[in-house]
């Protein structure tokens, strides 16, 4: 098949020093399995990751690796917030280098008032007393009627937090990550002070959309400054809080703006998530609009993330300019090999790795016969 000829979800795409061979992104999901409580990801992490940048994607993302302890959602949840987890990361980091074309990628975040939560499989086991930590947010605003009632931050709380994210993105160098990605979106604690549904301060951190985005941008300049020049970083918003009273599209435009003025190489456009309030359950790609928009009205790259199921819809996104990457992430857990597989439907070579190259032989669908 020529350069001409090459499907659209198969061109390589290029952030700063970082090139990626396809346009596929695994999704960052959270897999609730740091088996000591305590954020250090195992074995089960490298064959997670692993098995997905052997499959095939450009790009694979850890899910949402927390800077604190205290950011943390559930007990279960991936750190990098101390030496130990940056040695068990770079074991994954390593193996997705050595063994695939892939790059890899670390989101990093913190819960705010989405902290203090069973693991996800739990859930219907409420943490005990012992077991729960105190969780902070821009307002003392719960997420939902069942949530912990957060403690409202003060200056000290904010200073603690970028110096967290600082540390964190300052190991996920050290353990080799290709780009780091900060999670502002989904009502975790940069989302909450973006959203008017969770932010009622009345000093500089809440108010007017510019206020409410200090923390965010703050947190970014002080990544940015320690991650290093030649590799790129990427945020995640809520493009829409799927609520009158919440941020719309041209909010998140705005956003846009002011990341990419900062700095910030591509945005990572999902939604809703910033309340109890689940968002509503659309058919087709109900998330690529909001990608299309910021990335024509900010002009500057995105992700577009949700219900990317075939190779058709990923082709069609990034021939009519919606969105520069396609995010993964049901798709990538029910077939860790689902981009060979695009490649074997689309009728275009994508070289099998050294082990596996009867793979490229195989018959999915042969006459069946007896």
């Amino acid at each position: 098949m020529s350069d001409a000829q090459t499907p659209p979800m198969f061109t390589p795409f290029t952030l700063r020093e970082m090139t990626v061979s396809n346009r596929v992104v695994m999704s960052p999901m959270c897999m609730y399995s740091a088996d000591d409580l305590d954020g250090t990801p195992t074995d089960f992490h490298v064959v997670h990751l692993g098995s997905r940048a052997m499959g095939g994607t450009g790009l694979v993302m850890t899910e949402m690796t927390q800077v604190s302890r205290e950011a943390r959602i559930s007990p279960g949840d991936a750190g990098m917030y101390e030496d130990r987890h940056m040695e068990a990361w770079k074991k994954v980091v390593d193996f997705v280098h050595t063994r695939s074309e892939a790059k890899i990628g670390m989101q990093i975040g913190h819960a705010g008032r989405k902290a203090c939560e069973p693991i996800a499989w739990k859930r219907n086991t409420p943490l005990t007393e012992d077991e729960k930590w105190e969780i902070v947010a821009p307002s003392a605003i719960k997420f939902g009627p069942d949530s912990e009632m957060p403690r409202e931050m003060n200056q000290s709380d904010i200073a603690k937090v970028i110096d967290d994210f600082v540390s964190a993105a300052k190991r996920a160098d050290d353990a080799g990550f290709d780009i780091i990605e900060l999670h502002a979106g989904h009502g975790y604690l940069l989302s909450s002070f973006m959203s008017p549904l969770s932010n009622q301060r009345t000093d500089a951190y809440g108010g007017s959309l510019e206020n409410r985005m200090k923390l965010p941008l703050e947190v970014f300049h002080a990544v940015r400054a320690v991650w290093p020049d030649e590799k790129p970083m990427s945020a995640r918003i809520s493009a829409i809080d799927w609520n009158d009273d919440g941020n719309q599209i041209e909010d998140a435009v705005e956003v846009a703006k002011m990341f990419k003025a900062a700095g910030l190489d591509i945005i990572d456009v999902s939604s809703g998530n910033v309340t109890s309030e689940r968002r509503p359950v659309t058919p087709g790609l109900f998330q690529t609009p909001f990608s299309e928009q910021i990335r024509r009205d900010a002009d500057m790259p995105t992700m577009t993330v949700g219900n990317l199921a075939v190779p058709e819809q990923i082709n069609g996104v990034i021939a009519e300019g919606r969105a520069d990457l396609c995010c993964v992430g049901k798709g990538h857990l029910y077939d860790p090999y689902f981009v060979r597989h695009a490649a074997r439907e689309l009728g275009y070579e994508l070289k099998w790795p050294n082990q596996y190259p009867a793979a490229g032989a195989f018959n999915p669908n042969p006459e069946i016969m007896r």
